[in-house]
C-alpha cells in the first residue's frame, strides 16, 4: 500500500476510485465500502484510493476540548488498510484553512485535479466542505457533467444496524469488548511500549508489562481486567490486562496504567514496541485488603481467562 502526505509528492494513479473520510476506527462500516473501492477499481483496471485527514478534524476544530478519544493512532490505521488490501492512501493535512474550504473547491482541487478521480465511491450520509455544504446531491452535479463516476453505498450494506465511531468509542469506554469488537471486524488494539514499573507484580509471582501508549489522544477501555493478547518481538501471546488506578497499591489516583502478566512468559522485554489484542473484559477494578487476598484473586483471573482462550 501506497501512502502520500497530501498532494504535493503524489505520483500518478492509474483510473483512481476514490473514497472520503476520517475513517477512524476502520470498523465494518468503513470495511464495506472499502471492499466496494477494491473491486469496482479491479472493474476497471483502476486503483483503490482513501482521501483521509490527519490530524483528527476535531483536534483542529476544537483544541480547547481535551477529550479527542481516537479508536486508532495513525500508525495503526495505516496498518489495518493494509490488510484490507487498499492499494492508496492520500493523508490531506486537516487544518482550519482547510475546514474553510467550500465543497466546490474541494471538489475541482482536490478530487478532479489532485486525484484526478475516475470513480468517487461514498456512504449514503457521507457530508464533505464548508458548513458540510457537499453531500451525494452535490457530486452528482459533477458526475453529471463527465468529471468522474458516482456511487453511493446505501444504508444496507454498509450494516443493517447503524455503526459509527461513537457507538464503538462509547462501548470501549464501558469496557463492552464484544461490542466494540465485533463492530471493528477485529479485536481493538492498544500499542506502545513496554517500560519498567515498580515490579509489584513480580513480588506476588505475576510479572506484567507496563505499557505505554504510543499515542497520548488513544482512547482507553474502563478500568478492569480484561483478556488479551499481546504481539511482541513477532510473536503473539496470551495474556491478561488490567487497566487502572491500582488502588491496593497505591493510595492515591496519580495515573492509569495498563499492565499485561503474558501467559508462560520469561523474558525481558523493557523497551519492546509491542501490540495488545483486547479480548474480552472480565472484572473491574477492585480494591483489597492486603496482596494476599490480591494474589488470589489474580490467580482465578488467569484461572477463567486460560479458559476463555482455551474456548474460545
Amino acid at each position: 500500500m501506497r501512502i502520500f502526505e497530501g498532494l504535493t509528492d503524489l505520483t500518478p494513479i492509474q483510473n483512481a476510485v476514490v473514497t472520503i473520510g476520517t475513517f477512524d476506527g476502520v470498523h465494518v462500516g468503513h470495511q464495506e465500502i472499502l471492499k466496494t473501492v477494491i473491486s469496482e477499481a479491479a472493474k476497471i483496471g483502476g486503483e483503490s484510493v482513501l482521501l483521509t485527514f490527519y490530524p483528527h478534524p476535531r483536534m483542529v476544530l476544537f483544541p480547547d476540548k481535551p477529550d479527542v478519544q481516537l479508536l486508532q493512532t495513525q500508525a495503526e490505521k495505516m496498518t489495518k488498510l493494509a490488510r484490507i488490501g487498499l492499494e492508496n492512501v492520500v493523508i490531506y493535512p486537516f487544518s482550519k484553512a482547510f475546514a474553510d474550504l467550500s465543497a466546490k473547491n474541494f471538489v475541482e482541487e482536490i478530487l478532479i485535479k489532485g486525484l484526478q478521480a475516475k470513480k468517487v465511491i461514498i456512504g449514503y450520509d457521507h457530508q464533505f466542505g464548508h458548513k458540510r455544504e457537499g453531500n451525494l446531491a452535490f457530486l452528482q452535479t459533477y458526475a453529471d457533467q463527465g468529471f468522474f463516476e458516482l456511487l453511493e453505498i446505501p444504508a444496507e450494506q454498509i450494516d443493517e444496524v447503524y455503526i459509527s465511531s461513537s457507538k464503538i468509542r462509547n462501548a470501549i469506554l464501558e469496557g463492552e469488548m464484544s461490542v466494540a469488537n465485533s463492530c471493528l471486524g477485529a479485536p481493538f488494539e492498544l500499542t506502545g511500549t513496554v517500560t519498567k514499573g515498580l515490579q509489584n507484580g513480580r513480588r506476588i509471582g505475576f510479572p506484567t508489562a507496563n505499557i505505554q501508549l504510543n499515542d497520548p489522544h488513544k482512547i482507553i477501555p474502563a478500568n478492569g481486567v480484561y483478556a488479551v493478547n499481546i504481539e511482541v518481538a513477532g510473536q503473539l501471546h496470551h495474556g491478561m490486562m488490567n487497566i487502572g488506578w491500582r488502588p491496593t497499591i497505591e493510595e492515591e489516583k496519580l495515573e492509569r496504567k495498563i499492565e499485561v502478566h503474558l501467559f508462560d512468559f520469561e523474558l525481558e522485554i523493557y523497551g519492546a514496541d509491542c501490540r495488545v489484542e483486547v479480548c474480552q473484559f472480565f472484572r473491574p477494578e477492585q480494591k483489597f485488603p492486603n496482596l494476599e487476598e490480591l494474589k488470589a484473586q489474580i490467580q482465578q483471573d488467569e484461572a477463567a481467562i486460560r479458559a476463555f482462550f482455551h474456548t474460545a
